[in-house]
């Protein structure tokens, strides 16, 4: 049994969503099916067979989401103690050490990553690269462009 490492906010997301597919969009499908089927002959009546596309899809993630949710390893780090370690749901700021260029990165499952957020993956180049590394330490990340040095200058558990 695989288990998706979730920050609370993450968790939370999904149970606003999971709410939103069940309460307001799967009603309105069946809705859009029953009217659909008013229509007539279901074999050229194209607005039934996006409804049930649409159906299909809603219930796709429906389950997704609920596998997700029960499988989720939770983890609050605003509850830790910050002892400058580098682990998921951290605040991560590094600096280039090329370009002086500091970057603040939060390290999150892949559910939540929104690169224009600063919310990375934990599977990504990065994460992997900061995961068990200390406030002060200089790490080597893979990037696009070649390996490239960075200190971690701030950790933060938030």
């Amino acid at each position: 049994m695989n288990q998706y490492p979730m920050t609370a906010k993450g968790a939370d997301m999904l149970r606003e969503e999971l709410n939103e597919l069940k309460s307001v969009r799967r009603p309105q499908i069946i809705e859009a099916i029953a009217e659909a089927r008013e229509h007539g002959d279901l074999k050229e009546n194209a607005e039934y067979h996006a409804a049930r596309e649409q159906q299909s899809f809603c219930e796709g993630r429906i389950q997704d989401i609920e596998g997700k949710l029960s499988n989720a390893q939770i983890i609050d780090v605003t509850k830790m103690e910050n002892n400058g370690k580098v682990i998921f749901g951290a605040t991560v700021t590094i600096l280039n050490l090329d370009t002086d260029e500091e970057t603040t990165y939060r390290i999150v499952g892949d559910d939540e990553a929104d690169i224009k957020n600063n919310l990375i993956s934990v599977n990504s180049p990065i994460a992997r690269g900061l995961i068990g590394k200390e406030l002060d330490d200089v790490v080597n990340i893979q990037t696009p462009s070649g390996t490239v040095e960075f200190e971690i200058s701030e950790v933060e558990y938030v």
